[in-house]
């Protein structure tokens, strides 16, 4: 099978991970389109408030040259100073007031763009874990999985809705800051940008080093998150064995190793930040001093120099901003190579050749059938032939590990066989719609899986139309759980609590039986989903699916002869073979393994009931 997602340690450079970025927007790149018009603009008029003040100084104040654009200067005309004064203030608020507005309707167009990516990518890979294979979800860690569907999108839905908007942000207001102070002073513009390719050099080293650190405390945090989630389901056993100081204990060190790993990733954010503080903080100076020495020797005005003041500021602080968007964009890489890592993987229905959807009346033949897991160097099953007819009840009995269930999973393909045919009414199982095969093919599991819900509501999801109707309650008396459900406090209406822990676990099994037979099948298999009932309700359940469902084909897993020996077919499988085959009026005269076990269950009940052994 496949090995655990948690342990898969594909690459993801970063040419990958921002292609999917932009791949996983979709339809929804005008939105985005739209955002980056509204923040030019509003880094645009940002870039104008400069100039006002060099305006104020120069023009107004001392007769010089403004640098305003000219469809600006036209509407800032005074006669006197006052009013040339008064007509500047205005224009600054009146900027400002559309700035604001078109803050506003970009703030609204990245939520809504962020939002809708975030859901369709929620459902995407909701849709993608239901459709992957049984070996995924028998090897992904279940706080793996949930922090991906959770952590990992909100981190990319963060990126994309702010960080990317905050790099063209940071791109449009550096560059056109730059534009603006280079028809001021082109010497001193050079000056203030000495120290940023330092700083984009500084970024590139810290990013290479941060992006490994994110990843190492994902995993630890993940980890962390299945401890917690398994240990929540499983409170039960934990108390049954006292076991509660060894699982602080464990969560203890899990916990440690997420910190751990956190705060050095903490410590390195905080060098990088104190680093380019001190760039930032150098490189104002230097446009400080050399704006003062410029200005003194009359090369540019004191308007200027002011002007040089507020565009060193736009140019600084947001190269400082930097390393924030660098550690997001690290974050959001890593989350999207988890994320990739779940969505890249081959859904079991997109390959599939299986086309037919024949009656199924319930015939099965196996046809020299070998199995084995892809990790796996010897045959689970190997050479498997027998056919059943229609209507037909077979037993399957045999040591644990002996390939039981696994033979039922390959006929209703939660696993696929590497060599012979299965068949099921003369068509190989592989040329049937595999939803199809399924609908037709009723499974209980040994350890059944309740939802969350009311009593009734389990029963009714195998089909919704029957809710709330008569056969709920007719299949839970075919089951024998109703005379139970019905001494509950609610009835029907009984919430099972998470996993079904509210039940005992027969009544979760008969709950399940229920379910399943809502729906008329032709194929049955109860894979020991029995186990947990006596014998006595064993058999009337056994007895009354023969009333019901005559003409349905019925596997039975089960270890307990006084089931076995009631089926028209006994199977007996040992090291993944089938090593007799019979009815058990027959295989109890054999000296092979179903006679031992037969004397083995014969003579404990014997035992049970208080007889003495002489032999």
């Amino acid at each position: 099978m496949e090995k655990t997602i948690t342990k898969e340690k594909p690459k993801h450079p970063m040419g990958r991970s921002l292609f999917l970025m932009f791949r996983w927007i979709g339809k929804q790149w005008p939105l985005l389109i739209l955002a980056f018009g509204f923040l030019y603009a509003i880094q645009y008029l940002r870039t104008l408030v400069p100039l006002f003040g060099q305006h104020i100084i120069d023009a107004i104040l001392k007769g010089d040259p403004s640098k305003l654009p000219p469809f600006l200067l036209n509407l800032v005309q005074g006669g006197t100073v006052k009013q040339s004064l008064l007509m500047a203030a205005l224009m600054m608020v009146a900027l400002e007031f559309i700035r604001s507005t078109a803050i506003i309707a970009r703030r609204a167009l990245s939520a809504i763009f962020a939002e809708r990516i975030a859901y369709n990518l929620r459902n995407n890979l909701y849709r993608q874990l239901q459709n992957l294979d049984f070996g995924f979800h028998a090897h992904a860690e279940t706080g793996d999985i949930i922090q991906r569907a959770t952590t990992d999108i909100e981190a990319y839905r963060h990126f994309i809705g702010d960080q990317i908007i905050e790099v063209m942000r940071l791109i449009f207001l550096i560059g056109i800051t730059i534009w603006q102070m280079s028809k001021l002073n082109t010497n001193l513009t050079l000056i203030s940008l000495i120290i940023a390719p330092i700083i984009f050099t500084v970024a590139a080293l810290y990013f290479g080093k941060i992006k490994k650190m994110f990843t190492v405390v994902e995993e630890n945090e993940a980890k962390m998150t299945t401890h917690v989630q398994e240990n929540v389901s499983g409170a039960r056993v934990v108390k049954a064995f006292a076991n509660e100081a060894y699982e602080v204990n464990k969560f203890k060190g899990l916990n440690r190793s997420f910190t751990d790993s956190d705060f050095l990733l903490t410590k390195k954010m905080a060098v990088f930040w104190s680093m380019t503080d001190m760039i930032c903080f150098v490189q104002f100076c230097l446009t400080a001093v050399f704006g003062i020495i410029y200005t003194t020797d009359g090369t540019i005005t004191l308007g200027i120099y002011t002007a040089f003041l507020a565009y060193s500021g736009n140019i600084i602080w947001p190269m400082r901003q930097l390393g924030r968007i660098i550690g997001d964009f690290s974050k959001a890489t890593v989350s999207v190579g988890r994320l990739d890592d779940v969505l890249c993987k081959s859904d079991e229905y997109v390959q599939e050749k299986g086309i037919l959807k024949p009656e199924i009346t319930g015939s099965v033949r196996f046809d020299n059938v070998s199995f084995r897991f892809a990790d796996s160097t010897y045959h689970q099953l190997e050479g498997i032939s027998f056919a059943i007819n229609k209507g037909e009840t077979v037993a399957i009995i045999g040591k644990t590990g002996s390939g039981k269930s696994t033979l039922m999973n390959l006929l209703v393909r939660l696993l696929d066989y590497q060599e012979g045919t299965i068949y099921i009414d003369d068509y190989p199982i592989t040329e049937i719609e595999k939803h199809y095969l399924r609908q037709n093919v009723g499974i209980i599991l040994q350890e059944p899986f309740l939802f969350s819900k009311t009593v009734e509501e389990n029963i009714g999801i195998a089909d919704r139309n029957q809710r709330g109707g008569p056969r709920v309650q007719e299949v839970a008396k075919i089951a024998r759980v109703h005379d139970d459900i019905v001494q509950f406090e609610k009835g029907y209406q009984t919430l099972v609590g998470e996993r079904g822990v509210t039940l005992s676990g027969g009544q979760k099994q008969r709950v399940a039986i229920a379910r399943m037979l809502l729906k008329p099948k032709p194929i049955l298999i109860f894979d020991d989903s029995l186990s947990a009932v006596d014998t006595e309700t064993d058999i009337q359940i056994r007895e009354a699916l023969k009333k019901e469902w005559k003409n349905s084909t019925v596997f039975i897993i089960t270890h307990r002869i006084t089931t076995a020996k009631e089926a028209d077919r006994i199977l007996v499988l040992d090291q993944g073979k089938i090593v007799e085959t019979g009815r058990h009026q027959d295989l109890i005269k054999t000296k092979g393994l179903y006679r031992k076990i037969w004397d083995i269950q014969s003579k404990i009940d014997f035992q049970l009931e208080g007889g003495d052994d002489h032999e």
